[in-house]
């Protein structure tokens, strides 16, 4: 009880501070006009991030798995290609990678479909952060362990069904669903390739209402709405698969 009582009163201060800055910033603060005439276009808005963000998801997490195999190949080309791309990845902000996706990249093999590079971009961003996921999930198999399979005559299937697959899904969840996190937030970069996403209808609201400060608070709390339940999820499942 005494910790419930601390998050609602930690709940309430945060919330007494951003209506404070809100009101000190803009007193006739309101949001009805921007549910009035642009509610439709806000909540597609907010349908099309969910949808990047979904095929950026599963697209990194096939991606990001070919990159782990090949992390662990026999061939060292492979692996030095991995490597190099990684680096490339992590000294790469995303936007310039959407950018160069969509304006540079795509054109070179005769693809000027912006939206489906950006997504692509997306892709190729996270699947290094994914390969990453799998390599600590897979690697916190003690070798022991596979020197017991390798004892008891388990087949490759009985060892991904019963040993295996268990542990790396204990260990891939909660990353898995930080990374979905933080792909739900670098969907707003799809903006500069004037895609119809969540941030980019904002800012038409915003210059056709000049209500700045209540569309980025708009878009804050819709942000909010998607990754909150994301982070208590992963707590959620977390705990269940430690227990």
């Amino acid at each position: 009880m005494i910790k419930l009582f601390n998050y609602v009163l930690a709940i309430g201060t945060f919330v007494a501070i951003i209506f404070f800055v809100i009101y000190s910033r803009d007193a006739n603060f309101t949001l009805a006009p921007l549910f009035e005439d642009y509610g439709s276009l806000i909540f597609n808005g907010l349908l099309n991030s969910l949808y990047v963000s979904m095929i950026t998801l599963v697209g990194s997490l096939i991606l990001g798995f070919i990159f782990y195999l090949l992390s662990i190949s026999k061939f060292a080309y492979f692996r030095a290609l991995v490597d190099v791309f990684t680096e490339v990845i992590y000294g790469t902000p995303l936007l310039v990678m959407i950018v160069l996706m969509a304006f540079l990249i795509g054109p070179a093999f005769d693809n000027f479909n912006r939206p489906f590079l950006g997504i692509l971009g997306l892709i190729l961003y996270i699947s290094p952060y994914m390969k990453n996921v799998y390599q600590s999930s897979f690697s916190s198999i003690p070798k022991e362990q596979y020197m017991a399979m390798d004892l008891y005559g388990f087949t490759g299937w009985q060892r991904y069904q019963y040993i295996i697959i268990p542990q790396v899904i204990k260990v891939l969840m909660p990353p898995l669903m930080n990374n979905f996190s933080l792909i739900v937030k670098g969907s707003s970069l799809m903006y500069v390739l004037a895609y119809a996403e969540l941030y980019y209808a904002i800012n038409i609201a915003q210059s056709r209402t000049f209500l700045f400060v209540e569309g980025y608070v708009l878009l804050w709390a819709l942000y909010l709405v998607i990754t909150i339940p994301l982070s208590q999820l992963t707590k959620w499942i977390e705990k269940k698969l430690q227990s």
